[in-house]
């Protein structure tokens, strides 16, 4: 039913969670797995702009960082003997939600699974739920794979990190 999955991962124990759910539904399936991150540099610019950071210096730490968390859940994904495939992508005008959708459009993948932090109320208003916007925009089944019970919402620093 499903041959071609897509997991967009972050830095987050959600996110940890979420491609954990892939793997098994990607071993029930016979499935392959595509690990997408996304460099989100406009929360990152916001930041910088506050603390003083040079901009290209900051932007650099994230893409290197989204590679090496890729080549660490390719490395996982592989030890379960799933084939896979790593994307990142640096799309500074567009929201988180729009590259993910955008990335399974063009993967032709058949469910999207990621990990939710499950923020409500003014959090959610102020950040924004990347989650929510997949749901309102996905074409395909998305699979949500909440945070433990109790497990708080990812600071501001962890969420420049995905």
């Amino acid at each position: 039913m499903y041959k071609k999955i897509l997991v967009p991962i972050d830095s987050s124990k959600t996110s940890a969670r979420g491609l954990e759910e892939a793997i098994k539904l990607a071993k029930a399936e016979g499935a392959r797995l595509f690990l997408l991150h996304v460099v989100d540099e406009f929360i990152a610019l916001q930041d910088a702009m506050g603390a003083g950071f040079y901009a290209g210096e900051l932007f650099e730490g994230l893409r290197e960082g989204g590679r090496r968390l890729l080549a660490r859940a390719e490395a996982r994904v592989r030890a379960r003997g799933l084939p896979v495939r790593s994307i990142l992508v640096e799309e500074p005008a567009a929201r988180v939600a729009e590259v993910i959708v955008a990335q399974a459009k063009k993967l032709g993948a058949q469910i999207i699974v990621l990990g939710t932090h499950g923020r409500r109320g003014v959090s959610r208003l102020v950040m924004g739920s990347d989650a929510e916007g997949v749901l309102r925009e996905a074409n395909v089944p998305v699979l949500l794979v909440r945070a433990p019970e109790g497990e708080a919402a990812p600071s501001a620093a962890r969420r420049r990190a995905r």
